[in-house]
Formats: C-alpha cells, structure tokens, sequence
C-alpha cells in the first residue's frame, strides 16, 4: 500500500529531484521496491534514528486526525473505497480545490 501510495503522488504532483522524503523504520520504508523508486525520482532519503520516537511526532498527529475525522466515523465497502476517501481527504489539504475533482484511480 505505502509503495502505490508513493507512485500516486509522485505521479499526480509530477515529482522532480531533489526533495527530502523522511520516514520511520517500517518495513514498507525500508523495502528495496520503495527506496529504488525514491532513488528513481532523485529523493534525498532520510530516516528516523532507531527508537527514535519523537521525529515522527508531527506526521503522528496528522495521522491520528485522519483517523479520528474520517476513518472512525466511516464503514468502507471496500479497501479501495477507504484508499480512495483518504486521498481524497488529504488532497483537500494539499489542493483544496482537489476535494471537488475526482480521484483518479487508474493503475500505475
């Protein structure tokens, strides 16, 4: 899921060299599919330092919103309803004018 998440976005924001991608240690992270595809793009990776738990601080919060405004208080039919009402959820932060549009949902 992290790896199709991270092809969406760097497809639909048209990801050029150069940016700082930070993460935790979770194995979707850390996986070589995921670090080759940042590589591909010309991220800068970054990771949190090992039982460093407080890096992360700020995208936990951003993850317990998401959680508690949206995911609690929804029954998804399917996964692919949850991905895409979470998208949309936080394109709407990007792009505010991203939460009219449809979601594209096309394979990469």
């Amino acid at each position: 899921m992290a790896l199709s998440a991270l092809q969406r976005a760097l497809v639909l924001r048209q990801a050029k060299g150069g940016h700082l991608h930070h993460s935790d240690r979770g194995s979707q992270y850390c996986s070589y599919k995921y670090w080759r595809m940042l590589d591909r793009y010309g991220f800068i990776l970054s990771m949190s330092g090992k039982g460093n738990c407080y890096d992360n601080a700020m995208v936990e919060t951003v993850f317990k919103t998401i959680k508690s405004e949206l995911i609690w208080r929804t029954s998804y039919q399917s996964r692919r309803q949850a991905e895409n009402a979470i998208a949309r959820y936080m394109m709407a932060f990007i792009i505010p004018s991203a939460a009219i549009r449809p979601l594209v949902t096309k394979a990469l």
